[in-house]
């Protein structure tokens, strides 16, 4: 399907799972949308702390429609998750009923947009080959704090076969606006993950730790990880793994 059929299958709720490997091609991004009061602060962090938060939008406030996507974030993700005052309270597949004037969205790039670039290199997914969602885990590495927004970054790991990693780097360093190349290779102690098959976002994917080795990427769900520091009355996010695919093609810098 093309990236407005798709986006009106999940518009209808006739579909409602991961992105992952939908619309080849297409820029996909994660969602944050927080009350205009914080959006100065957010917009600041995510500027900081580019690797992890590479902006691809924001829409003014009450707006619904980005100009990447002729679509309604309201109802064009597969699912939606809802926090108040720092804790987590629903997940849905619309969120018209909560809806506000002063929400200000912003969309930050995913690597989800790279994984065609990977498989076009003879690289095989395990995540899209398991059928979950990639594994995201909360880690050790500091952001650059701006105002009420700090934590630490959040990455996505691919277990690729040693002789995949030099290219994997190479080709995903080409996608600015998706996070770029790897921050991280093997030893996932040494960014404080201590337990692969316990990811904090997504599924634990099933590999071989003779013959693949953890690679891991910034990831778009690190700006929720800050916001829910910051505490702010309502946030609402895309649920990890289920983005907002866009009908801009992804630019390989």
């Amino acid at each position: 399907m093309n990236p407005y059929e798709q986006r009106q299958r999940f518009r209808y709720q006739k579909e409602n799972g991961t992105t992952s490997g939908m619309c080849d091609n297409y820029l996909q991004a994660n969602m944050i949308v927080l009350p205009e009061e914080y959006a100065f602060e957010f917009l600041l962090f995510c500027l900081r702390n580019p690797k992890s938060c590479p902006i691809v939008d924001v829409l003014e406030p009450g707006v619904t429609k980005p100009k990447i996507a002729d679509a309604d974030i309201r109802t064009d993700l597969p699912r939606y998750r809802i926090f108040r005052h720092g804790r987590y309270e629903e997940e849905v597949q619309d969120i018209q009923s909560v809806w506000r004037d002063d929400f200000v969205s912003f969309l930050i790039g995913c690597s989800f947009t790279f994984e065609k670039a990977l498989l076009e290199e003879g690289m095989n997914l395990l995540h899209q080959d398991q059928k979950k969602v990639v594994p995201m885990y909360k880690t050790n590495i500091p952001c650059e704090k701006a105002g009420r927004f700090n934590g630490t970054m959040v990455v996505s790991m691919r277990a690729l076969k040693p002789e995949e990693v030099k290219q994997a780097v190479q080709v995903t360093e080409r996608f600015q606006t998706s996070h770029g190349g790897p921050i991280h290779i093997g030893s996932p102690e040494e960014i404080g993950i201590n337990n692969l098959s316990k990811p904090d976002y997504g599924q634990a994917i099933d590999f071989n730790s003779k013959e693949r080795i953890p690679v891991f990427w910034g990831c778009g769900v690190t700006p929720q990880n800050v916001c829910l520091n910051a505490k702010a009355d309502i946030m609402i996010s895309h649920a990890p793994g289920h983005m907002l695919i866009t009908d801009k093609l992804e630019e390989k810098q």
